[in-house]
């Protein structure tokens, strides 16, 4: 990515409708520069829909990602929940790759009561069997296993970073608000950058130059996240958060999870270009 793009989680509210490509259209309208495509509740899109979403992205310059369904766990007891599990990864990709997006996010698994080292190679060996399923059909999107919010959920910093460094084909979705929610901290300039700096150290430069961040503000308990919420109703000190991102010369896409979605993702668009500019 030769820049930092801004965006939102789904269609804008204030899209004309609520069709993926209205919702493409109103980003580029705001001046934001990407859209996650939220597949949360299943892959409902037909191949012709893709390839009409991949010719409006590509005509208003909008950089496209995708989210699979909450319902994955490849640490399932059931066999069937794995293989189901596998199967939304890849209808995930398949239709992402159509639509042109570059990457898709997931939450992994659920540690289910496991130890850690267990899940991880657990889901470790998953995603080599996708990467590879999906490399033989030729496609080249990323697979990027998200930071969880919640601690019964698989998905530390470490664990997706150790991830990406020793399967081909996967990377980071470093999503801030769920590390915040998860340890009740990294809220501050020197801890955002102590995250970026981690993903330089242990899969290089480019890394931070093609980066899936996630962010809003959160609520959260004892156990992690509790529900997102808009900054200006959550503790996150966003004006840290971009002076890391300049200060790292992170590229690639920020997708803004925030219930009021674009006002977020603008007001990040803006203070970022002010801290470049100051």
């Amino acid at each position: 990515m030769e820049k930092l793009l801004f965006g939102t989680a789904g269609v804008p509210h204030s899209a004309r409708t609520s069709s993926t490509s209205a919702g493409i259209e109103r980003v580029a309208e705001l001046g934001l520069g990407c859209m996650e495509l939220e597949f949360v509740r299943g892959v409902n899109m037909s191949r012709e829909a893709a390839l009409t979403v991949a010719e409006v992205a590509d005509s208003k310059r909008i950089a496209l990602t995708a989210h699979g369904p909450y319902f994955v766990n490849l640490n399932a007891r059931e066999p069937e929940k794995i293989k189901a599990s596998q199967e939304r990864i890849l209808q995930t990709a398949r239709i992402a790759s159509l639509c042109g997006a570059v990457s898709i996010v997931f939450h992994a698994a659920f540690y289910l009561g496991d130890p850690p080292s267990k899940v991880y190679g657990q889901v470790k060996k998953q995603l080599q069997q996708l990467t590879s399923q999906l490399r033989a059909e030729g496609n080249q999107v990323w697979l990027r296993p998200e930071v969880t919010g919640k601690t019964s959920q698989f998905g530390t910093l470490e664990e997706v970073i150790k991830l990406s460094a020793e399967v081909k084909g996967i990377a980071p979705c470093i999503d801030f608000a769920h590390w915040h929610a998860r340890t009740g901290k990294f809220n501050s300039y020197d801890e955002f950058v102590f995250i970026l700096k981690q993903v330089e150290n242990k899969l290089g430069r480019q890394a931070l130059e093609n980066m899936h961040i996630h962010v809003s503000g959160i609520a959260y308990g004892e156990h992690g996240e509790i529900k997102h919420l808009n900054a200006a109703e959550s503790d996150f000190n966003y004006v840290d958060f971009t002076q890391a991102l300049s200060g790292c010369k992170v590229k690639g896409l920020v997708i803004c999870e925030s219930p009021n979605l674009e006002e977020d993702a603008l007001l990040l668009q803006q203070t970022y270009k002010a801290v470049l500019h100051h």
